[in-house]
């Protein structure tokens, strides 16, 4: 029964359409402007939704592209990164060695360029060892430097090495003064403080002399080992001996060892490229 009514709509329709489409022009012009304007909106409906499926379509389509344009583009961020940083130690290496280069040419004495190559701990100081030694003119109980100041002196010396007593050793005595006040006195080596840096004091200044934190201390050029007018290091405190003869100041040499790979051994020579 059921089937029987929907063949019987159906025909309706399909005869009703027939007879539509039978009618005169003027009529079917005027039934098809009433379908396209009921039809319109769903028309519509259906090419936005369209459209908006074939954007999404593009663009997860784009995003894949994005992912590897971005893959891409990390890479080279990286390696420019890595550019930058070797260009960065280029330049610092460079500006090392031009320190070096006017620091040999201000010395009136000639020096004997060395290269750090080993460093040994013991008891409280370190010593380094120098890639140099007999056969290039280094001998023991000379002044070893750097642009920064005062290193040491060296002690035992072979044909082609050489040890660095340094500043911080307790053995290395070096006659110094206060380059304000113009006050002398000794710097004997104290070690390493807490921070692990390197200390010196300086003893048997004069108790009336006006010396305080931050004056420089400089080799006074007596002895004949040190050259005059080396930077020691600065002044880090002053106090009074219990005798109350003298003062004593702590200083922090200006030389650091751990940041060298390049040291001066004072010649007995004079400098015929020294600078005017």
């Amino acid at each position: 029964m059921f089937v029987t009514r929907s063949f019987y709509k159906w025909a309706a329709a399909v005869i009703a359409l027939v007879l539509l489409l039978n009618l005169p022009g003027g009529c079917t012009a005027r039934f098809k402007g009433v379908f396209k304007d009921a039809t319109s909106p769903f028309q519509h409906f259906f090419i936005k939704t369209a459209q908006s499926l074939k954007e999404g379509a593009d663009a997860v389509r784009g995003f894949g592209g994005m992912l590897e344009q971005n893959s891409r583009l990390s890479e080279e961020v990286v390696y420019l990164q890595a550019r930058l940083v070797e260009l960065e130690n280029l330049e610092q290496a460079n500006r090392h060695l031009q320190d070096q280069l006017d620091f040999y040419n201000r010395q009136k004495r000639a020096l004997i360029p060395c290269r750090v190559t080993a460093r040994t701990i013991s008891g409280w100081w370190q010593s380094i060892r120098l890639d140099k030694g007999r056969a290039q003119g280094v001998e023991a109980n000379r002044a070893v430097i750097s642009p920064d100041g005062l290193v040491g002196r060296t002690a035992e010396v072979s044909g082609y090495t050489a040890d660095v007593l340094l500043l911080s050793d307790p053995a290395c005595k070096v006659s110094a003064r206060v380059s304000r006040t113009g006050s002398f006195g000794l710097v004997t080596g104290h070690g390493v403080n807490a921070q692990g840096y390197p200390v010196a004091r300086m003893q048997f200044i004069h108790k009336d002399a006006p010396v305080q934190a931050g004056d420089a201390v400089v080799t006074s050029g007596l002895g004949g080992v040190f050259p005059k007018d080396i930077l020691i290091g600065y002044i880090e405190s002053v106090s009074m001996e219990e005798t109350g003869l003298y003062q004593y100041a702590d200083i922090i040499p200006k030389a650091v060892t751990e940041l060298m790979d390049v040291v001066f051994v004072a010649s007995k020579e004079e400098n015929t490229e020294s600078e005017e």
